[in-house]
């Protein structure tokens, strides 16, 4: 791995406890008696995939687990897309 890649891993994992600490916080100063809007939740569950593993499962979850777990599937999903970024980057071959 290259200084270039493990600087864009780490930096989609920071991307990823930055949302997930956002989305913490967001919940955690949102008003507990108005519910949660279809739109809001989906956003959410998509920029924070474990929260789609909790609302479905029924479990709890703290603030600082939802980062961890967000900066791990960030750092994945990162990791994935470095590999198909190289496997089609173009050699630059010319006849």
């Amino acid at each position: 791995m290259t200084t270039g890649v493990k600087f864009r891993l780490a930096l989609w994992a920071v991307i990823g406890a930055i949302v997930a600490f956002g989305w913490g916080l967001y919940f955690a100063s949102a008003d507990k008696a108005t519910p949660i809007g279809p739109i809001v939740f989906t956003l959410a569950v998509v920029t924070v995939p474990v929260a789609g593993l909790v609302s479905y499962f029924h479990l709890t979850f703290g603030v600082t687990a939802s980062v961890v777990w967000n900066t791990g599937t960030y750092a994945v999903i990162g990791l994935i897309v470095e590999m198909l970024r190289r496997h089609h980057r173009p050699l630059g071959i010319s006849n």
